[in-house]
């Protein structure tokens, strides 16, 4: 299963129109609110050059590339932590993704209300922040009547949970994210177990009108920039009206549509890599006769559960893996090339798989 990214933000913010940019899924759009209810699932394949010199030298039947999965939750509204616009239903659907795109709107489109009127998308990221904010305060409050009933038992562990949460708490409180809080090694386990929403990485998607080429020149495009350095989450600017429209066309002729209009190139490459980055991923491939295929594992997984990824026999029976690095494979030319040059190596059960990597893994069935 593809690692999950969720696309949020207010409604009319361009969500729908920027998940069918990415995934050429065709979920319904309208200048309303509340026109996705349902989540719509999309998986975007990812470019990667690497795979390409991969396939040139051990040329597989059959090729898979590495995907992430986008999935578009329909708008949040002020109150929405208290059931407002069906909020609880869509703040659910955050909680199973692993990572938020927070959509923001950038362009003024009279045809598209906006629906604080007034276009200000710092506004605009602190009320969907807010909301996310006192759900997780929802949630912790609701942990804490639960452990506190255990109190009864004697047992000790509700005493310490208690203490926990009550510092995970008082952080949320302060307006600060539970991020935050899961950099004390002590509150990190507790954090995880209650799927807090302000734990998730973030990535703005700054939706701009086709114009908008400079920053200098977009002062809401540069209020976003300058917000998101100072919270140090990472941002990018994307048409999503013009990638939608862009998107409808051949490969040739994108291209040639987007120098028309003086976009350099297409902002979903960015959109997608920034989104694998944030979810701290790499890619390992795996070949043989029939197929090459590329996978993703969160950096620092063990060999042997990346094995586990590929099938779950091979984590159970894990013996060794064959590791060459993707550019020296293709240097070889070929597995036996790569094997007679030195270039591939054994690892055991302790080797971290680095991004790059292509293995084989030995195993007892």
């Amino acid at each position: 299963m593809a690692f999950q990214c969720g696309l949020v933000g207010l409604p009319n913010s361009g969500k729908s129109t920027l998940f069918n940019a990415l995934t050429r899924a065709g979920a319904q759009t309208a200048p309303y609110p509340f026109c996705t209810i349902e989540p719509n699932t999309g998986v975007m394949e990812i470019a990667d050059e690497r795979l390409a010199a991969v396939v040139r030298a051990t040329r597989p039947k059959k090729v898979v590339p590495a995907a992430i999965q986008f999935v578009d939750i329909a708008g949040l509204v002020k109150g929405a932590s208290h059931g407002e616009g069906l909020g609880n239903q869509f703040l659910a659907h955050i909680r199973e993704v692993d990572a938020i795109l927070h959509v923001v709107r950038a362009f003024d489109d009279p045809q598209v209300p906006h629906v604080d009127t007034v276009l200000d998308p710092v506004r605009d990221i602190e009320t969907v922040d807010a909301e996310l904010l006192l759900a997780d305060l929802d949630t912790v409050d609701k942990r804490r009547e639960k452990t506190e009933r255990k109190l009864k038992t004697g047992d000790r562990r509700p005493l310490d949970e208690l203490a926990l949460l009550r510092r995970i708490r008082e952080a949320l409180a302060r307006g600060l994210s539970a991020r935050g809080a899961a950099a004390d090694p002590g509150l990190r386990d507790l954090v995880r177990e209650l799927f807090l929403l302000t734990a998730k990485p973030v990535l703005f998607a700054v939706n701009v009108s086709e114009k908008a080429h400079d920053p200098a020149a977009d002062p809401l495009l540069q209020a976003v920039l300058d917000h998101a350095g100072r919270r140090r989450d990472p941002a990018v600017a994307v048409p999503a009206k013009l990638e939608a429209e862009v998107a409808e066309l051949g490969p040739e002729d994108q291209q040639v549509f987007l120098n028309e209009l003086g976009w350099a190139g297409s902002a979903l490459p960015a959109v997608v890599k920034k989104s694998f980055d944030l979810l701290n991923l790499v890619t390992f491939f795996t070949v043989n006769d029939n197929e090459l295929h590329a996978w993703t594992v969160p950096k620092g997984t063990p060999a042997p559960a990346a094995a586990g990824k590929v099938h779950s026999a091979m984590e159970k029976g894990f013996i060794r893996a064959e590791v060459v690095n993707w550019s020296d494979l293709a240097k070889a030319g070929s597995m036996a090339g790569a094997r007679d040059a030195g270039y591939l190596r054994i690892e055991g059960r302790e080797y971290k798989v680095k991004d790059g990597d292509t293995l084989c893994f030995r195993f007892n069935s």
